[in-house]
């Protein structure tokens, strides 16, 4: 497993991290989820993210009972904020009340001391900026959290944000945790730029698009029975990426990473991480070797032929053309 500086921070997190988005507490088993994560683990992912509206709190739980056996330091647990808990008011958002109480319930159900990377799993307009990045601080001083990101905030936000914290001498926030791979490349268009300006680094959620990228949906055949694709509980965002056009050229992807001798998963990955930006790339697993198959894609370097290659299948222009 390689590392990676989280942005100009001085944390090193595995380029391949596991994610928690409706598998644990969820649709996969505790049992299979303690499973992947001590198998992550044992295979250098040092990374694993989560949020307190993941199951309303389960997902932070069952990673909790399943980290509680390693030793914190070797450990970079990161959790979100902002999506409703409950049906009050203060019950959501970026507030410095919701923001106190969010963090606090997500240690306790986590089983943590303190937060390595807190986020705000996006962004609030009925919430003074002033309000969030202090609170942010005020958490980091208490020692609550050690680092603070975002998640899928424009990039004008991030650049006020960065130049607010600045007037404010308030400690810098360090990430950004943007949805992108292949078939969904927005964030390139002012999010990266604005990241690269102001040293956030990038923990990449959703690099295979739902599994879209793994090849393992082809046009014109129903999705396979245990497969996101054809479980409605899991498949809500999935129309858009799993068009004809955008399964023929996963298949002509796939005829590539076979050449370069990868699976078409592994090269997914391999190219969210051609970029300096992205940290990590945030990865789900229902099962063990998923896990074991996506760490392989950590220290792959692609050769510029295949990355054009895959420019020329999958230009900038978004999942839905």
């Amino acid at each position: 497993m390689k590392y990676r500086n989280l942005g100009l921070s001085g944390l090193k997190v595995s380029e391949i991290s596991l994610g928690s988005w409706l598998t644990f507490g969820g649709v996969v088993a505790e049992e299979e989820s303690v499973r992947a994560i001590r198998r992550a683990y044992e295979l250098g992912v040092n990374f694993f993210d989560t949020a307190n509206a993941y199951n309303r709190g389960q997902a932070e739980e069952v990673l909790g009972r399943a980290l509680s056996g390693f030793r914190r330091e070797s450990l970079v647990v990161a959790t979100k904020a902002f999506f409703p808990m409950d049906e009050g008011p203060n019950d959501r958002g970026l507030s410095r009340k919701h923001l106190f109480e969010q963090c606090e319930a997500s240690l306790r159900r986590l089983g943590l001391d303190y937060l390595d990377l807190y986020q705000c799993h996006r962004s609030d307009d009925s919430t003074p900026l002033e309000e969030t990045l202090r609170a942010l601080d005020d958490l980091q001083a208490q020692g609550k959290i050690l680092y603070a990101g975002v998640s899928e905030w424009p990039a004008e936000r991030i650049r006020q944000a960065a130049l607010l914290g600045r007037q404010m001498n308030l400690r810098p926030l360090v990430s950004d945790q943007p949805g992108y791979n292949l078939l969904w490349r927005d964030s390139e268009a002012g999010v990266l730029e604005a990241c690269r300006e102001e040293g956030l680094g990038w923990v990449v959620y959703s690099p295979l698009a739902q599994g879209v990228l793994t090849g393992k949906y082809r046009p014109g055949s129903k999705p396979g029975k245990g497969t996101r694709a054809a479980d409605k509980r899991q498949n809500m965002f999935m129309a858009r990426l799993m068009s004809p056009r955008n399964l023929k050229r996963v298949q002509a992807m796939a005829g590539l990473a076979r050449r370069l001798k990868l699976t078409p998963g592994q090269l997914a990955l391999a190219w969210c991480l051609r970029l300096p930006e992205t940290a990590s790339v945030i990865t789900g697993a229902t099962r063990v070797a998923q896990v074991e198959e996506n760490v392989k894609a950590s220290g792959v370097q692609l050769p510029k032929a295949a990355l054009d290659e895959l420019e020329r299948l999958f230009p900038r222009e978004g999942a839905g053309n």
